[in-house]
């Protein structure tokens, strides 16, 4: 099977493995494990952050950078395809007691909404606190885009539009599970991103091939409550350095990340020649393919290519995605598109 589902799937190098086997460890929740507080250190600095902490999942990391920035009974504005709004098992209300109020417009390109709210829209949202409204009391932003197919916002829409949230007083979140890859798409550093806003979380365990766990980033007094927040939710780790070890080692592999991205043009030209398929031409890792053309509808379609030899995820009835990865290389897309194309003229 190839597997093009997500990068969330890849599986940990033989140094990941060696790493983990002989990390220092000691108690995190006491602040006690020296690897997991240089993986810390390492993170905020490459995020241009004070602070850092070391958390299970990215939802978990974006779960307690929501509920550390904001009061129950508050508005969050988010795009209507964010993850933290659609795939977080309402979260921001379970969690948080927030209201969601998605943004009203996003900066567009090439006809494609970015997912990324123009400061207008930003204003337009906005939501000032009284006896009868709720108040805004976050903007979350996310890049890449994964709702919107791992489009990679440009650094300077990110600080436009966290200005704009800043001129009302308004705290902003980065949910930046793959923001590395956006960097690389970019070609500028990580922090590039992070100049405007109050919080980013990255994960290590997608595109980078970390085993588990994503990191939170933001000031010293955020994190040293945002740590607090991390134990109610049940994330205190205590020998966590075995885990944090990989980590380290993921931070390594960035540039690697551009190996995935031609992987992903390369699987977008083949499925467009494909009949029935309207692919969207990809900025990061994420393939999405509209199969409203091919007689059958996004499920059947995942079916049918799952047994063929080729694995990938739904978006919607007829939006299908694909998902290179470390541990698929050039040729397996080549193979991957051998067996799409069967699926299609059968």
């Amino acid at each position: 099977m190839i597997d093009l589902r997500s990068d969330t799937v890849t599986t940990p190098s033989n140094a990941m493995r060696d790493a983990a086997r002989d990390a220092d460890v000691g108690d995190d929740v006491y602040g006690e494990d020296p690897t997991v507080n240089e993986l810390e250190a390492a993170v905020a600095d490459r995020l241009g952050f004070e602070a850092a902490v070391f958390v299970p999942t990215g939802t978990m990391g974006n779960q307690i950078a929501i509920r550390t920035h904001t009061e129950p009974g508050q508005e969050i504005l988010v795009d209507r395809e964010a993850h933290v709004f659609n795939w977080e098992v309402g979260g921001l209300a379970l969690h948080s007691g927030l209201q969601t109020r998605p943004f009203e417009e996003t900066v567009r390109r090439d006809g494609r909404e970015r997912g990324v709210p123009t400061p207008e829209a930003i204003e337009s949202g906005y939501v000032e606190e009284s006896v009868h409204r709720a108040g805004t009391g976050l903007v979350s932003l996310e890049n890449t885009h994964n709702g919107r197919g791992g489009l990679a916002i440009a650094p300077e829409r990110i600080d436009a539009a966290a200005e704009a949230a800043h001129d009302l007083g308004v705290p902003v979140h980065l949910d930046g599970a793959r923001l590395f890859n956006a960097a690389v798409a970019h070609d500028v550093p990580a922090e590039r991103f992070t100049r405007q806003v109050d919080s980013a979380m990255v994960c290590l365990s997608k595109g980078l091939g970390a085993p588990i766990g994503s990191m939170l980033a933001g000031s010293a007094e955020f994190v040293e409550a945002a740590r607090r927040n991390r134990k109610l939710l049940g994330g205190g780790m205590r020998q966590a350095g075995i885990v944090a070890a990989p980590g380290l080692l993921a931070l390594d592999s960035v540039d690697r990340l551009a190996d995935d991205h031609r992987n992903a043009d390369r699987l977008a030209v083949g499925l467009a020649d494909l009949p029935g398929l309207d692919v969207v031409a990809p900025e990061t890792n994420i393939v999405l393919v509209d199969v409203s053309d091919a007689a059958q509808d996004a499920a059947a379609f995942k079916q049918a290519c799952a047994d063929a030899g080729v694995a990938c995820t739904t978006m919607d009835e007829t939006t299908a995605r694909f998902c290179t990865h470390r541990n698929v290389d050039k040729a397996d897309v080549d193979e991957a598109l051998s067996l799409v194309a069967d699926v299609v003229q059968d």
